[in-house]
């Protein structure tokens, strides 16, 4: 079963072609039997029915007037784990007591208010600590193209049902390339609007996360975003966003573009995405190869993420802690406010250059993750699997720096590497300027072609028995 794209299921539900409840129905049962890869953690039930029945009594009686005010009729969505949901327990990925109260997350809220039907939870690493879904909860989520390797995190399990088609979309946050990094290694597409357009709450005190969307397709992430956009009072950031909207319109066309290539960069990587670069010179491009250099970047990003985490787990939590993310909470209690002052301090020089930067761009492209996917069992390469060495995300140079920033990016697929194995390309704008990020994404979409699906693959474990 693949779920279609939404604006087919618009169509077919315009069209009597189906219900919304038969809709519902045929996600749900192929989320209970056939999530072969541990995308989710948990599986909706009568509540998705019943809203399912309300959105076909609401067509019923409106005909195509339904969709006035309600623009997301009938799809299907999955919520990652760390978000919160009224009717589905949420475990952020641990075994440790989830105090907050069981009510939807904004975004979530405002997903079902446009007629979305949530039909499950998705796995995710301890509160999204790792870029892989590796946790005492329930198996780490497998590659959809490869089941001995990993789907990526930290929402893996987002990237991996979008990529076998349970459900029109997912909801998903990223903090340090949680989206991108996973529907690079899912051949889905991943956005991370700019920070604060989409409201987080409760808020991080990092203020690295953002929430955003995958899907199969630029159009359907966008759609997904666009609802969930927009201020909340409990997140004191939200409408930051538009802060430098650019002025021009986003056009698509003859954009001068800086092309980066990180080092690390594996050949297989870098024959597939130089061919998303050839398409965008094609499409009327100025592409230019450039560098953005920032001193002893990745030390500030493990230093604010490490002080985060202490500052969110007292030690009484330790005995139930994941083993991995204890040795970063261990490691941020012992730094001192002048450390985390600098760490700010290289945050804000990394701002200054981007700005610079992005007056001479109007989009950065490059490859969204330099690596092919790494074994299922570990939260990176084998030269980063260690926490203790602190290296956990380092191997992911590409997606970071643009949660320090706050820009919006987008990855989509860029094709599969000799291996058979996907690769994402990255296009990140100034901070407010998602319509041109979006908008030259869905051109480059459309030059690259979709990706080839995932071959059948044998069976692991259903997700029925990975509930815990």
């Amino acid at each position: 079963m693949t779920a279609p794209g939404i604006g087919d299921l618009t169509q077919r539900l315009r069209q009597g072609q189906t219900t919304a409840t038969e809709h519902v129905q045929s996600v749900l049962h192929a989320v209970r039997t056939k999530d072969t890869l541990g995308a989710f953690v948990t599986a909706a039930g009568d509540e998705a029915l019943r809203a399912a029945e309300q959105v076909d009594r609401r067509i019923r009686e409106r005909g195509p007037d339904a969709w006035r005010g309600a623009p997301l009729l009938g799809v299907t969505v999955s919520v990652k784990d760390l978000l919160q949901t009224r009717d589905l327990p949420t475990t952020r990925g641990s075994r440790l007591t989830n105090r907050r109260p069981r009510q939807d997350a904004p975004a979530v809220a405002r997903l079902r208010a446009a007629g979305a039907v949530v039909i499950g939870k998705t796995t995710t690493s301890e509160y999204g600590w790792s870029a892989s879904t590796l946790g005492q909860v329930t198996p780490p989520t497998a590659n959809p193209y490869a089941p001995h390797l990993t789907a990526g995190g930290s929402s893996g399990g987002a990237a991996a049902a979008v990529a076998t088609g349970l459900g029109e979309g997912a909801l998903a946050t990223d903090g340090a390339g949680s989206i991108r990094i996973p529907a690079a290694f899912c051949a889905v597409v991943g956005y991370k609007p700019s920070y604060g357009r989409v409201p987080y709450v409760p808020n991080g005190v990092e203020r690295l996360a953002h929430q955003g969307t995958l899907a199969r397709t630029v159009a359907d992430a966008a759609a997904l975003a666009d609802v969930i956009a927009g201020p909340h009072p409990g997140d004191p950031d939200s409408g930051l966003g538009s802060i430098d909207r650019p002025p021009d319109s986003p056009d698509s066309r003859a954009r001068p573009i800086g092309w980066i290539e990180y080092e690390g960069t594996s050949d297989e990587i870098r024959k597939v995405t130089e061919q998303a670069m050839a398409a965008l010179r094609d499409q009327g491009h100025q592409v230019e190869r450039t560098q953005v250099r920032c001193q002893d970047l990745y030390p500030a990003l493990v230093d604010i993420l490490a002080a985060a985490e202490a500052a969110g787990t007292p030690p009484q939590d330790e005995e139930r802690c994941d083993p991995g993310r204890l040795d970063i909470v261990r490691y941020g209690r012992t730094l001192s406010a002048a450390a985390l002052l600098r760490a700010e301090g290289v945050r804000q020089q990394l701002r200054t250059r981007l700005r610079s930067v992005m007056r001479r761009y109007s989009l950065l492209a490059m490859a969204t993750v330099p690596i092919e996917p790494f074994d299922l069992g570990a939260i990176g390469p084998p030269w980063a699997a260690d926490p203790r060495d602190l290296l956990w995300l380092a191997w992911s140079p590409a997606s970071y720096p643009f949660n320090m920033t706050g820009q919006p990016a987008v990855t989509l697929p860029a094709g599969l590497t000799g291996s058979g194995l996907p690769a994402g390309i990255q296009l990140v704008g100034p901070v407010g300027a998602d319509d041109l990020v979006l908008t030259v994404a869905h051109r480059l979409e459309t030059e690259l072609g979709p990706p080839p699906p995932p071959r059948p693959q044998h069976a692991l474990v259903p997700a029925t028995e990975r509930t815990p």
